[in-house]
């Protein structure tokens, strides 16, 4: 089986080159966004409503606008999309050095958020355009150069975050004003496609918002991405009630980094060997809920750990949380290659990053939706005395999510969509 090195240079020269342009992207951005919420917090002084409302307005202006910028990439082009949204993230983040109004802040943070929903849909579809059949491995490779950039990037940001953070602004500026450089020098403009007729961009929208299995797909796989957000939610919640650290919060990255950056291709090659996409993604997505199960589990003797411990009973504490982030990440692993594989399959050919973008869309939709309540959840599990109510909530969401894919499997929803299906001779 192929190292994920090996897989990488197993591809043609565009997808080497997206490989490491999504690598360098997100060093970039996660050598700078973990540390923003204390700059603002801490030497602006912003109370924590402020503080919230700028964090909010990055992701608010990326989810809501990738539908937006799918669109636009499929119009006016992949490459030129990812340059212009790399370009204006340079443009965000030397504005994030010099900002110190909250006018500055709202726009550096807005220009951040809609810099990724230039890029992101682009991307994704551009990938999937040059990877051709082999998709499924082109997007395991691509988990892997992403995870690897969530690993380094914040390391960086916390040796230059020592010294000041409008170093890390400039720095991260600096990275992506050479990442569009490069990608206009060297990143070849997508194979031009038979000319089609061009229509208006709302019945476009309205092609895909009635795609029925494309919204089912869509729909059925939301309950995948607020499991795997509880890594920056529940997770680092509970390590902090049981242990007072934050030790075992940085151990969740590297643990999920490692092992994806490790065996993202071994356990893609695997997955193949023995199931169809549709299966992968169900299978994946019955782990996904079974990683809430150690810590659902442990849930009433943890609970009994109110005050900070050391020791073995400290690394003992952090062993259901550890189970449940090597699980999780194990699961993504066998779902996300395949999944971003299947939103070809079940949209259009001409409007790839439009579906990747609108499927974005929904799923930022969902956490959001998803967080409030798990957060109810969590609080509810407290005040009636079952620490596992919460975990056990979040395994049926995963088992659930399972069910509805198979059953869209069963019903051959997923073999192809209407806008995809060959017209009959």
């Amino acid at each position: 089986m192929k190292s994920t090195l090996a897989l990488a240079r197993s591809f043609d020269r565009p997808v080497r080159l997206l490989l490491v342009n999504q690598l360098t992207i997100n060093t970039g951005f996660y050598m700078l966004m973990p540390y923003l919420a204390g700059h603002l917090s801490g030497t602006l002084a912003l109370p924590a409503a402020l503080v919230g409302l700028v964090l909010g307005i990055r992701n608010l202006s990326q989810q809501g606008m990738f539908l937006v910028g799918g669109t636009l990439a499929d119009r006016l082009g992949y490459k030129p999309m990812i340059v212009t949204g790399c370009g204006l993230r340079t443009v965000a983040f030397l504005l994030l050095a010099m900002a110190d109004s909250l006018f500055a802040l709202v726009v550096a943070s807005a220009l951040t958020g809609f810099a990724g929903a230039l890029f992101n849909p682009a991307v994704r579809a551009y990938l999937a355009q040059e990877a051709g059949e082999r998709k499924v491995e082109a997007f395991a490779a691509f988990n892997a150069f992403y995870q690897l950039g969530i690993l380094i990037g914040p390391l960086i940001g916390l040796v230059l975050n020592g010294m000041a953070f409008k170093l890390v602004c400039l720095v991260a500026g600096l990275m992506f004003a050479a990442l569009t450089i490069a990608q206009m020098r060297a990143l070849p403009a997508q194979a031009k496609e038979q000319p089609q007729e061009r229509r208006a961009v709302l019945l476009d929208w309205r092609e895909a918002l009635t795609n029925r299995p494309f919204l089912l797909f869509s729909l059925a796989m939301i309950g995948s991405y607020v499991l795997n957000f509880q890594v920056y939610l529940s997770l680092p919640l509970e390590i902090r009630r049981v242990t007072a650290s934050e030790l075992g919060v940085t151990l969740i990255f590297v643990v999920s980094g490692l092992m994806t950056i490790a065996g993202q291709a071994r356990m893609t090659a695997w997955a193949a060997r023995r199931w169809r996409p549709p299966q992968a993604i169900t299978w994946g997505l019955v782990l996904t809920g079974l990683a809430f199960t150690p810590l659902a589990l442990a849930a009433p003797l943890a609970s009994a750990a109110t005050t900070p411990v050391g020791g073995i009973t400290h690394a003992l504490l952090l062993l259901p949380v550890l189970g449940t982030t090597v699980l999780l990440s194990l699961a993504t692993m066998i779902i996300y290659p395949f999944e971003m594989a299947t939103i070809v399959t079940v949209g259009a050919s001409r409007m790839v990053a439009t579906y990747y973008g609108l499927y974005s869309t929904l799923a930022g939709i969902g956490i959001a939706i998803g967080n409030l309540l798990t957060g109810w959840a969590l609080d509810l599990g407290t005040q009636v005395s079952l620490p596992s109510l919460p975990w056990l909530a979040l395994a049926l969401i995963g088992l659930g999510c399972a069910v509805a894919v198979k059953a869209l499997d069963r019903s051959g929803r997923l073999a192809t969509s209407p806008q995809t299906a060959p017209t009959p001779a």
